[in-house]
């Protein structure tokens, strides 16, 4: 395919994908701004938030987990799966329940199990069941309007739960980062786009190197769940296989199996996310794996 040739992309992105990834800035200031005006109750007494979600509703709290780890005394966990963990129970534990249709299956069943556990409850959607069950229980329940697919929803997912921590105050306030970030992205996207050629576009030579291999993302601390985020755009997108490793674990089990099978192997293509914030063990491991 001639990454050049922007009617081809216009035959084979029916749902116009490119169109949401570059609205991707706006999408992350609007919602850190529509997150200062939703509804957010006192839950003083909380000790633990648990984020409950599937797929794209799920990577915003993987990247709010590790953007306030280094600051944040509560922890952040995240819950893919149906109902709770045993110890989710009583107001002490905060469910934030997301989902972006709000009729999840997995995340309806986890916010009926902390309703029937007597924790604090919040909700994040567009709407669904999920939205009518918070509003029939009294529970806060925040919307946001996307109209596309969840996984073109990620600014809405990390930006809305970035405002439940920073008004929760366990974070200091985010928002010149969030302005300055909101700014790199628009800057990132000047070479990005599109429109951008093969010869200027790094994201389009990307691509033609990873067309036809079996895909791996590596990453550690911040990056971590970017390289998630990475394998399920791939998944969902491209509709190709990817998977995603992060160091320094990956170091201790996942380079011994670079051996067998080499049929597959020998088509495998890895890449490393890396950052000045990485720990500097981290980054040197980068380096030498």
């Amino acid at each position: 395919m001639n990454l050049d040739d922007l009617s081809a992309f216009q035959k084979i992105d029916a749902e116009n994908m490119i169109v949401y990834i570059d609205a991707l800035p706006e999408q992350f200031g609007a919602a850190w701004r529509l997150g200062q005006e939703q509804p957010l109750p006192d839950f003083h007494g909380v000790k633990t938030i648990l984020v409950t979600g599937m797929g794209g509703s799920a990577i915003g709290g993987d990247l709010v987990s590790a953007f306030v780890e280094p600051h944040s005394s509560m922890p952040v966990i995240v819950h893919r799966n149906y109902g709770l963990p045993a110890w989710a129970q009583g107001p002490e534990t905060l469910v934030v329940a997301c989902s972006h249709s709000g009729d999840t299956e997995e995340t309806l069943s986890a916010f009926e199990q902390a309703r029937s556990a007597n924790c604090r409850l919040l909700t994040i959607s567009t709407g669904g069941k999920l939205s009518q069950a918070a509003q029939a229980a009294g529970v806060p329940a925040w919307h946001f309007e996307h109209h596309g697919q969840p996984r073109a929803a990620v600014g809405y997912s990390f930006g809305l739960l970035l405002a439940v921590i920073a008004r929760l105050n366990l974070i200091p306030d985010p928002t010149p980062q969030v302005e300055s970030t909101v700014a790199a992205m628009r800057q990132v996207q000047s070479e990005m786009q599109a429109g951008v050629p093969v010869a200027k576009n790094p994201a389009k030579r990307l691509a033609g190197q990873l067309h036809g291999r079996w895909v791996t993302i590596m990453a550690a601390d911040f990056l971590a769940p970017v390289a998630r985020r990475w394998k399920t755009q791939i998944n969902e997108v491209a509709k190709a296989w990817a998977q995603f490793e992060f160091l320094p674990e990956a170091d201790h089990n996942t380079m011994a199996g670079l051996l067998n099978p080499e049929k597959v192997l020998k088509d495998n293509l890895v890449i490393f996310l890396r950052a000045p914030s990485d720990h500097p063990r981290n980054s040197l491991r980068l380096e030498l794996t």
